[in-house]
């Protein structure tokens, strides 16, 4: 059988490319060429570019001879692609180190020194009862530099997973997975125990998925953990999510908004009475909005109350209500409550069913602001999804005051990204109007952003008024398709518009954009 190396080679040789042939393990790849390429394109499809000169970007690729790739590659880059044949596994190799985070030698010491412990049975990695650890046992330090580190990365989730032959940690950042570190199993039930000790889990029971919750104070500052177990086929996996209150928005100024949004918004909480709902998909940043909002809001002056399952972040002045639906506080139970509390605001965390809508409208219909969440691709649709729910047009036309509609997008890191000019066939590529071309921005790389090109996450956006226009459309039960038209009418900037402002802006790039508004189509 011939190695990749050979095929590799006779078929770059067979078509009569002329590339150069060198191992990627003794390449110095150049941080610019790495910027020129989304992440997820290199890792679908299996490329790296390596180098770049004015007018040409040097690809590594097992096949170079694959046209299709090598066209996609120009039409993004706009430059001409140089094919270097390389093994696929090498280039796999590459790409998973230049987007690893690395753990520090610290860590990697602790890690050797608990695998030599429990070689020698110190701890029995089969206990089920309680594990005695001090201060400064190792598997102590392994978690406390763990989950400082995804602290210090800006990590949302810290992803333990257990594989067939060894561990593997991952952290969720700017909405991506990044591997950290691999190591052996017989780790992983004192990694897990001592996660659930700090939680105050039961560390016995492995069958069944559990949650708690702890805090950590990381530079001078209590940092919340929320975990999650869940039983696999391969061992008890472990998601924590780190809820870092210096990460949380202060106010809607830094959500990215547009000034003629910010101000729209502004006004919708100023009333003293009405429903604005934030909408979009699962972690497209709607709790974040909300809050935003909340922690603009004078919480001395007014009884402001929340609901939330769970209270992901304490707010200073503001009533937060856990739900428990075991005890019966669910969402209709907890919203028919505060009711009788004398509240000015509520917020509730999300309408799932009938009952919480009506509840929410008839709040809003007597004097109160209310403030929540609901699953739906854009503002339109709430309507039609609120008039699915059981709500009578003419109480939904006066209840409703405003819909916020958004979708997550990675943000450029300021200190690399670079300027192009967007083509006529490049725009028919990315599957955008023609007419929207003109200067646009690409992640490049660099130490600042760990060579992704991006730093943090904003929100596009749609902003519905509830206006002449939607009122006569929500009343004459119009669908989805007769409300867009009539949003517009009463001032609606199209998310769509949005992105390409934002994108213009230098604040995203057209691929992200691509992805999260135009990918649905």
């Amino acid at each position: 059988m011939m190695s990749e190396d050979r095929i590799t080679n006779d078929r770059a040789q067979g078509l009569k490319i002329a590339v150069p042939t060198a191992s990627l393990m003794h390449l110095d790849i150049q941080k610019e060429a790495l910027g020129l390429l989304p992440y997820n394109m290199i890792r679908a499809q299996k490329i790296l570019p390596v180098s770049r000169t004015r007018h040409s970007v040097t690809i590594a690729m097992a096949d170079p001879g694959d046209h299709r790739k090598i066209d996609d590659v120009r039409l993004i880059t706009g430059l001409e692609v140089i094919p270097m044949p390389v093994p696929a596994a090498e280039i796999e190799t590459a790409v998973r180190n230049l987007w690893t985070i690395r753990p520090d030698s610290d860590m990697e010491m602790l890690v050797a020194e608990l695998d030599e412990l429990l070689q020698k049975e110190v701890w029995d990695s089969k206990e089920s009862g309680p594990i005695k650890v001090h201060d400064g046992a190792p598997i102590v330090r392994m978690v406390d530099m763990l989950l400082k580190q995804a602290v210090a990365a800006g990590a949302s989730d810290v992803h333990i997973e257990p594989q067939a032959d060894s561990v593997r940690v991952r952290l969720r950042i700017d909405g991506e997975l990044y591997p950290v570190m691999s190591f052996s199993r017989t780790l992983l039930s004192q990694l897990i125990s001592r996660l659930k000790i700090m939680a105050g889990m039961d560390i016995a029971e492995r069958r069944v998925p559990q949650d708690g919750r702890f805090q950590l104070e990381v530079d001078s500052e209590e940092v919340d953990f929320r975990l999650s177990t869940l039983p696999t086929s391969q061992g008890e996996k472990m998601a924590v999510r780190v809820l870092d209150r210096r990460t949380l928005i202060t106010g809607i100024g830094h959500l990215g908004l547009s000034q003629k949004n910010m101000g729209v918004i502004r006004t919708l909480t100023e009333r003293v009475r009405g429903l604005l709902l934030v909408t979009g998909s699962t972690g497209s940043g709607k709790t974040t909005t909300l809050y935003s909002l909340l922690a603009e809001m004078d919480a001395v002056r007014r009884n402001i109350i929340t609901l939330e399952d769970p209270v992901e972040y304490s707010l200073p002045g503001i009533n937060q209500i856990p739900l428990n639906p075991k005890a019966g506080l669910d969402f209709a139970a907890g919203l028919g409550s505060i009711l009788r509390q004398d509240p000015d605001i509520i917020m509730v965390g999300e309408i799932r069913d009938q009952a919480t809508a009506r509840l929410a409208v008839r709040a809003a219909l007597t004097g109160h602001l209310v403030l929540s969440t609901l699953h739906t691709n854009s503002a339109a649709d709430t309507v039609a999804r609120l008039a699915d729910m059981g709500i009578e047009p003419f109480l939904l036309a006066t209840s409703l005051t405003g819909v916020v509609a958004q979708r997550l997008v990675r943000r450029l890191c300021v200190n690399c990204h670079q300027p192009y000019i967007l083509d006529g066939e490049r725009s028919a590529w990315l599957g955008i109007p023609g007419e929207a071309g003109g200067t646009f921005f690409a992640p490049a790389g660099c130490n600042l952003c760990r060579q992704t090109g991006y730093r943090g996450r904003l929100a596009l956006q749609e902003v519905m008024v509830v206006g002449p226009h939607v009122r006569r459309a929500v009343h004459d039960t119009l669908p989805a398709e007769g409300c867009q038209p009539a949003a517009l009418k009463d001032g609606m900037i199209p998310i769509r518009e949005d992105a390409l402002a934002k994108a213009k802006q230098g604040l995203t790039s057209l691929e992200e954009v691509v992805k999260a508004v135009w990918g649905e189509d």
